[in-house]
């Protein structure tokens, strides 16, 4: 095995870990409440402009700042949850994704209005940084995008599986009638578990300022990449969505050394095989999809 093609799977295992990163929040929205959020994209472009600008007024790195935005991030999503999603939860799901759909455009025009149309970018002394192991190379932020997409991926399972909250939103996610008759607050978990969702990009956005430049339809291309990631790996599971960023990071990161003009449409076939041969993703663990897809 060369080491050129080394450094390509290297490249690609760093890059799924971004997407990775992205796509746990939108599992895990979709995994509790069955919903399709179109926005999760816009709140990961708020994330990246919240981290540009507390670094461009008061020099918080992107990295420090990251846990600021998910506190922030978790506070708006628990707001648009009760806000948007909670008055539509009865509604046909095409109800539910034209909500979202809107909010995502809606985000996108007044990031525009706000911040214009230009692309920023910030500058920190490690943004070049590299660790070299022979003739391999790898780039400090990713490789820290990649460890925060992985302990993310750690902790939200731990949390789910090891705290009382976490077992109540599981309950949820399994059968939400039997866990309202258990007693637990159905409203109150999915308004969590919306929050959880959008703080992960919350955490994203300021783990990618590094890496990527911001403007307003940057989201866009990575929730596209989510959901493909997401199909992949099983909607729902937290852990399909890790491996499925990795694999799609490496269909990705190989066919754009070989055939860089079909890069991306490399990995959506991919997306369309799934649909159609393995809906329930690679794990077969995705649960609900149908529903929505049936309604």
């Amino acid at each position: 095995m060369s080491y050129t093609f080394i450094q390509v799977l290297i490249s690609g295992v760093l890059l799924g870990g971004i997407y990775a990163l992205i796509s746990i929040g939108l599992t895990l929205i979709f995994g509790v409440i069955k919903v399709i959020n179109f926005a999760h994209g816009e709140f990961l472009m708020l994330a990246m402009y919240f981290a540009y600008w507390m670094w461009h007024y008061w020099g918080v790195d992107p990295y420090a700042s990251a846990i600021v935005l998910a506190a922030l991030l978790f506070l708006i999503g628990a707001a648009t949850q009760r806000g948007i999603i909670q008055p539509l939860l009865k509604s046909p799901a095409s109800m539910q994704i034209f909500a979202t759909v809107g909010l995502s455009i809606t985000l996108q025009n007044v990031a525009l209005f706000l911040w214009k149309a230009d692309y920023r970018t910030i500058q920190t002394a490690y943004q070049a940084s590299k660790i070299t192991i022979g003739e391999l190379a790898i780039g400090y932020p990713r490789l820290v995008a990649f460890a925060g997409a992985t302990a993310m991926t750690i902790v939200i399972f731990w949390f789910l599986k090891n705290t009382f909250t976490g077992r109540a939103i599981r309950a949820i996610a399994q059968d939400r009638m039997a866990a309202m008759l258990m007693g637990i607050n159905q409203k109150k978990m999915y308004m969590l578990a919306f929050g959880l969702g959008s703080a992960c990009v919350g955490v994203a956005g300021g783990l990618l300022m590094p890496i990527y430049y911001v403007f307003p339809t940057v989201g866009t291309y990575f929730s596209l990449t989510a959901f493909v990631v997401v199909v992949l790996g099983g909607m729902g599971d937290i852990r399909g969505a890790w491996i499925g960023g990795i694999i799609i990071g490496l269909v990705e990161a190989i066919s754009g050394f070989y055939v860089p003009a079909l890069k991306e449409a490399v990995y959506f076939a991919i997306f369309i095989l799934i649909l159609l041969f393995r809906p329930s993703g690679i794990l077969g663990l995705g649960r609900g999809f149908e529903e929505v897809a049936q309604e």
